[in-house]
């Protein structure tokens, strides 16, 4: 941080505009306040910046006579697709293994519009790992130049090994565990940039010397002065050489081990069995006859349809001498009666005659719901699982490629038929339960609304009966306020709860309540559900007509002494104090 400081004011006074790439948002943060604390202007731009926000920040800064000295990116978010060409300096903290993300940062500044000489300053601390960070990322430079290009990469020297690793972090260790009182706070700054020049001069000379030869039998300098050392060597053996002996005919290729449970276990075995068809395994379809109609049952054609073109199917497995497997859904011997059953059908099966024939051409001819589909069909479903059978209007509305006439019409026929699906008993139930629910929602906004339209000012009045579920956390006030505006914004609103939230927050009496304030939608929708069960076991303990009746409210009680009136006071309900955050203040006694 003091050699960044020193240069970043060297760049300010010369008038020039900076680029900060380092691949740690965390890093970003302690420059983020290190530019604070020197009044610099900044932008900054990662991974977790919205697009909006970004595309401000870097118009801002591209922006003629911008006041902004410092873009700060993260290398891998910042390195594509940006337009910085008004900064002349690009600064990176801290280099990437994969050098060419760190090329694309540097390419930031040498874009179209760059009109200055644009310098890069790459911090790399002495005698430590990110030092052979860089010797490794000019190594993969030039082998993209010399090896890759030419089409003669070798894979087998991807990554890094564990011995390799272990040299990378103890490189310098001695060094830096040796050094006392080491500091950069006195050295001027154009002393420690000449050092930094003449480094990457030697580091440049001494890749140099590696030639094509030494990258294509990917031979690396090693330690100590030592010849170049092959990475196909290992204990004085060359396993290259190794490669290149032919193999004799006596070879044999050895087995793959077999591993063998060693204990019977009854629920994988289970598991084994009933799961079902793995990918890739496709189970052999039924043939069918070629121009067959494809049609279903809902879209209600005549049975005798159906009979005929069973007859005809059966036929042409017949000629073709198929024989049916087993049903899936069946085991055992239910399975083997099933198949036998299919196949006697296909042995008795004789051909269609020609007065069948015309008969089954009439019959696809004359159905009026031959034009619906499967999503349409779907439609219907839930639509009238949602608002229930009745409502068709709303239906129509779901079903949006049909008019209101024609899903009239086919809803008569469905409940007229629906015995005849082969699923018909499912989307009954699946129906009903909707109906269910519908009518429990009628049921709780009659029970609400009773309880509201007693009191003539409920949002001051309203009396909670808790009996024994009284909660410690919400207020009567809190729980008062949930429930008249539950009754105001309807309880059958999608987004009640939402928007219930929204009020909470708006509430001038909530404006120091930090639990109320706190809680999520979740929460909000979880306390109205508890206070609307307290509303219904009151309503069933006293009876519907008892419940209904106008509340009383108490009449103010007159004093003895002074005939004023003085009302009575209930006591309010208070919550647990939970601890709030800050400094608490201790009162003095007086």
């Amino acid at each position: 941080m003091v050699l960044i400081d020193k240069l970043l004011l060297k760049l300010k006074e010369q008038g020039s505009r900076v680029l900060i790439f380092s691949s740690m948002t965390r890093m970003l943060d302690i420059l983020e306040d290190f530019c604070w604390w020197r009044g610099y202007q900044y932008c900054r731009l990662d991974g977790n910046t919205p697009h909006e926000d970004r595309q401000q920040s870097i118009d801002a800064f591209n922006a003629p006579k911008s006041e902004k000295f410092i873009f700060m990116l993260t290398t891998r978010a910042g390195g594509l697709g940006i337009n910085l060409a008004t900064a002349d300096v690009v600064i990176i903290y801290d280099s990437d293994w994969n050098p060419q993300v760190d090329l694309q940062a540097m390419d930031r500044a040498h874009r179209i519009g760059q009109t200055k000489q644009v310098y890069v300053f790459r911090f790399v601390t002495e005698n430590s790992v990110e030092e052979r960070i860089i010797e490794k990322a000019e190594m993969k430079l030039r082998l993209d130049n010399i090896v890759i290009q030419q089409g003669r990469l070798v894979e087998s020297q991807k990554t890094l090994g564990k011995e390799d690793m272990l040299s990378m972090i103890r490189h310098g260790a001695n060094t830096i565990f040796a050094g006392k009182d080491s500091t950069i706070t006195d050295e001027d700054i154009d002393v420690i940039l000449t050092k930094a020049e003449e480094k990457t001069k030697e580091l440049n000379e001494r890749l140099e010397k590696l030639g094509e030869s030494s990258l294509r039998n990917f031979t690396l300098d090693t330690e100590g002065g030592q010849q170049g050392k092959s990475l196909y060597e290992f204990e004085g053996e060359d396993y290259k050489a190794k490669q290149t002996r032919p193999v004799g005919d006596y070879w044999i290729e050895p087995p793959k081990r077999d591993r063998k449970p060693n204990s019977y276990k009854v629920d994988l075995y289970y598991k084994e069995q009933l799961k079902g068809p793995q990918k890739g395994e496709t189970k052999a379809k039924a043939p069918i006859p070629k121009n067959f109609p494809n049609i279903f049952d809902f879209q209600f054609y005549p049975r005798r349809l159906f009979d005929i073109l069973e007859k005809e199917l059966n036929y042409f497995r017949k000629s073709i001498g198929w024989k049916p497997l087993p049903p899936e859904d069946l085991t055992g011997k239910e399975a083997e009666k099933a198949q036998k059953e299919e196949q006697l059908k296909i042995d008795n099966a004789v051909e269609l005659t020609e007065k069948e024939e015309t008969e089954k051409e009439k019959l696809l001819n004359q159905n009026e719901f031959a034009d619906w589909s499967k999503r349409e069909f779907r439609q219907f479903i839930n639509a009238s699982e949602k608002y229930g059978r009745h409502e068709l209007e709303s239906i129509a509305r779901e079903v949006e490629t049909k008019t209101y006439e024609e899903v009239v019409k086919y809803s008569k026929v469905f409940w007229k038929r629906i015995n005849e699906l082969a699923d018909g008993e499912k989307y009954r139930n699946q129906i009903e339960k909707g109906e269910q629910r519908i009518q429990k929602r009628q049921a709780i906004k009659q029970a609400l609304e009773a309880k509201i339209i007693k009191y003539k000012a409920p949002q001051h009045q309203l009396r909670i009966n808790y009996g024994g579920s009284k909660c410690k956390n919400y207020t009567e006030e809190e729980d008062r306020f949930l429930l008249f505006h539950l009754y105001e914004l309807g309880f059958d609103n999608e987004n009640v709860y939402d928007e219930l939230r929204q009020k909470i927050r708006c509430a001038p009496q909530f404006r120091f309540d930090w639990f109320i304030r706190s809680r999520t939608t979740m929460e909000i929708q979880r306390r109205c559900n508890i206070l609307i069960s307290l509303i219904e076991k009151e309503m069933g303990d006293m009876g519907i007509n008892e419940f209904t009746q106008p509340a009383t409210t108490a009449s103010p009680a007159v004093s003895k002494k002074g005939g004023k009136k003085q009302e009575e006071k209930t006591p309010a309900t208070k919550r647990k104090e939970h601890p709030t955050p800050g400094p608490s203040k201790s009162k003095k006694a007086k």
